[in-house]
């Protein structure tokens, strides 16, 4: 696989509203983890729709991932122009730092929102650019927008080759539940030098 898009939820269908929440470096870190084995096997892009959410999470990953792997690229394509118009001013700075950092970024229409239609030309571009979708997304928490993209992603693979992995609550709650033990056991340890 050399092209991998990566999406999930809007970061307010996990009620997160800015940049400062603690789930934030737990789903990053999951991210991080599915990307290293196929890095491995000769990963090339990380191609994101560039939503508020996953998607940025998702960059922020590929770019921490460069230190380790400097041949990855990462893409942002969006279905619109000037997506980030209507957010409030640290969003858009945080959206703009993201694209300086990132190899690749266009919108697929130029114009700016006119209607759904947008959204299903960047899909189809995405899915025709891409070998594989890795996929922020857990229906047992309900139903959300990532539901549509990954029934795609599943007729895709059904007929032709391509991979469809998932990252579910239960492994972002792991790594959070690690993280926090690892917390707890250092400071136990420093505990136990000061005594």
């Amino acid at each position: 696989m050399k092209n991998l898009l990566v999406t999930g939820y809007r970061a307010h269908e996990l009620g997160i509203y800015n940049n400062k929440h603690e789930g934030i470096p737990y789903i990053r870190k999951a991210i991080i983890s599915r990307l290293i084995p196929l890095l491995e096997e000769g990963l090339e892009w990380v191609i994101t729709p560039g939503q508020y959410g996953v998607d940025l999470w998702a960059c922020e990953a590929a770019i921490e991932l460069r230190r380790q792997y400097p041949a990855l690229k990462c893409s942002i394509l969006t279905a619109f122009g000037n997506p980030e118009e209507q957010w409030k001013e640290d969003k858009k700075a945080y959206y703009q730092d993201l694209i300086s950092k990132v190899d690749f970024y266009a919108p697929v229409s130029k114009e700016p929102y006119k209607g759904p239609w947008q959204f299903a030309a960047r899909d189809e571009l995405l899915f025709r650019k891409t070998d594989g979708i890795l996929l922020v997304y857990d229906e047992e928490m309900g139903e959300a927008s990532p539901k549509y993209i990954k029934q795609r992603a599943l007729k895709k693979q059904a007929m032709e080759d391509y991979t469809v992995i998932t990252i579910g609550a239960e492994e972002i709650q792991a790594i959070a539940d690690e993280d926090r033990q690892n917390l707890e056991e250092e400071s136990t340890a420093q505990d136990d030098i000061l005594w």
